[in-house]
């Protein structure tokens, strides 16, 4: 059965040239021009990506991702014609995955997606081995379940989120800067500014902080991020 993808747009012609382009690589299209109306498909179909504009009428894209993401992980890939990249930050702050800027190129649409759900998480089985398990004086990582846990609670992180602190705790204790990260978290196929990397990496210190009370992962000025748990 071909992977449902939802996409929530109030131009017609942007949702039409995205729609066949979307199924000429085989997946299956569902779309609505309303935010209500797209937490009720989402719930329904259970997509494996959204599109979602962020400048709808009514309901808008912001109080949409805010709802899914209290109840769901799925992909969010957000569209905006505006510029300022308050906008853009403020989308990814709240659990989106990615954001695209009109006008855009089908085929970089196609892309992006195609780049987000080859990092999908891998489905958690009970066989899971413990020795892929990265353990410290505060938080456990567990790459095979997607989970992680600070102060002994677990941690709600995005799929993106989980994979920057991953990535973060595998080299503990060493600095990574940006370019570095966006090479193992987003690969070749990553599109936009360094600048998603401070937001992701912003949103999982403060989750850190609130559940351990500890400053886990520090800035290190004009070069990158390191984190500084004790191993156990």
């Amino acid at each position: 059965m071909s992977e449902i993808i939802l996409i929530v747009e109030d131009e017609a012609s942007i949702r039409r040239v995205a729609q066949t382009y979307l199924e000429q690589e085989g997946y299956r299209v569902i779309w609505t021009d309303n935010g209500l109306k797209a937490l009720s498909l989402a719930r329904q179909h259970q997509p494996v990506l959204i599109i979602l504009d962020l400048n709808l009428p009514g309901m808008d894209g912001m109080e949409v991702t805010a709802r899914l993401r209290q109840e769901s992980e799925v992909y969010i890939l957000m569209l905006t014609a505006r510029t300022e990249e308050a906008d853009r930050v403020a989308g990814l702050r709240i659990g989106a995955d990615d954001y695209l800027t009109k006008p855009f190129s089908p085929r970089e649409l196609v892309a992006r997606v195609q780049a987000i759900l080859r990092r999908r998480r891998p489905g958690g089985h009970a066989e899971s081995l413990p020795d892929n398990t990265l353990r410290f004086e505060h938080v456990q990582i567990d790459p095979d379940r997607h989970e992680a846990t600070a102060g002994g609670q677990p941690l709600d992180l995005t799929t993106t989120e989980f994979s920057v602190l991953l990535e973060l705790a595998r080299m503990s204790g060493r600095v990574l800067t940006r370019e570095l990260l966006i090479d193992r978290v987003w690969g070749e196929d990553f599109y936009g500014t360094d600048r998603v990397v401070d937001v992701y990496v912003g949103q999982v210190r403060r989750k850190l902080e609130q559940t351990t009370g500890q400053k886990l992962i520090q800035t290190v000025r004009g070069v990158g991020y390191k984190f500084v748990d004790k191993a156990t």
